[in-house]
């Protein structure tokens, strides 16, 4: 089986060429390293299963290269991030959109068997109900939650219309091994992991009550390839929730990050924490309804918040401290 991972050499993309060409696929990477870093493909570059190729999915002639000879597409490439988006919409528009729109088409046009894509819980919006389930959503809140939306939209239309197979997993909050902690907009867990092991006081946008449905990145995986290789024909031509189905405030989060870094340096311990005020574009709460992914495609995340995090705190105070 050939795969192309759109974005390969993102936090996402990466996993999951990693696991992949574990698994003994031949795996096409696609990227233009506008967010993606290169040393995230330093472990397996020499694979012989695994090819680069440098593109953009704004351009529809590198989309086209990087589906040949393709049986499943998982595209991830995409300009993340609610505060980028607000700062500038053109280009998350241009890369989200647009980009989408070129890889939808290449794959059809290249019979590829399924595209598996990036969805966002951002989709809900101002939709207030929890858990969020997959059929209720309200009005987005940013750019980068409109540019979601359409992507869901596009994916629906070329499932009807040109029988392109389409699955769309919106991700909850993912965290975990090789997600970068710097840059502007940058996530939060990384990026609070390297202010607290500089013992630097990390700010909470709001009060900490805000919450979200932190998902571990081994989680994503899991459904990223039940995505791919389902048989159930109803499972196909839809959207799912991807997450842990459990919701954690930024301050229980603060507190579980301060745990698991002081069993590496108990000075960490003492480090205090800023409020700031809330953001532009951010909802309030978010938790995610896992029983539709349960159902339809036997999803069963193995890793909780807590279980997720010292896997990860572990994974960047070994990769990460200066």
């Amino acid at each position: 089986m050939k795969i192309l991972i759109t974005g390969g050499a993102g936090f996402i993309g990466s996993n999951l060429c990693e696991y992949f060409l574990d698994k003994n696929y031949q795996v096409v990477c696609l990227d233009n390293f506008a967010t993606g870093h290169r040393y995230n493909l330093a472990a397996f570059i020499d694979n012989s299963n695994f090819t680069l190729l440098e593109g953009d999915i704004r351009n529809l002639t590198d989309c086209r290269r990087a589906v040949d000879g393709v049986d499943y597409v998982l595209h991830q490439a995409a300009l993340g991030s609610v505060p980028r988006s607000i700062n500038d919409p053109i280009t998350t528009n241009d890369v989200n959109v647009s980009g989408f729109l070129n890889m939808l088409s290449a794959s059809r046009d290249a019979k590829v068997k399924r595209f598996v894509y990036a969805a966002s819980s951002s989709t809900y919006g101002d939709s207030v109900g929890l858990p969020k389930v997959e059929d209720v959503i309200g009005k987005p809140l940013s750019p980068y939650a409109i540019t979601k939306y359409a992507n869901e939209l596009y994916a629906d239309i070329f499932s009807k219309t040109y029988g392109l197979e389409t699955i769309g997993l919106r991700y909850f909050n993912v965290f975990g091994r090789k997600q970068d902690p710097n840059g502007a907009y940058a996530a939060v867990i990384p990026k609070f992991v390297m202010q607290f092991m500089n013992y630097e006081s990390p700010v909470i946008n709001g009060d900490g009550n805000y919450s979200r449905d932190f998902t571990y990145i081994d989680n994503v995986i899991q459904m990223n390839e039940l995505a791919m290789t389902t048989q159930n024909p109803e499972a196909i031509n839809t959207v799912y929730n991807t997450a842990y189905g459990d919701r954690t405030t930024l301050t229980q989060l603060v507190n579980l990050l301060k745990e698991n870094l002081s069993a590496f340096d108990t000075k960490i311990r003492n480090v205090e924490v800023i409020h700031g005020p809330n953001r532009a574009g951010d909802i309030p709460h978010s938790l995610a309804s896992i029983e539709k992914a349960k159902k339809l495609l036997g999803y069963q995340p193995q890793f909780s918040i807590q279980e997720g995090l010292k896997a990860a705190v572990s994974w960047y105070y070994n990769n990460l401290k200066q």
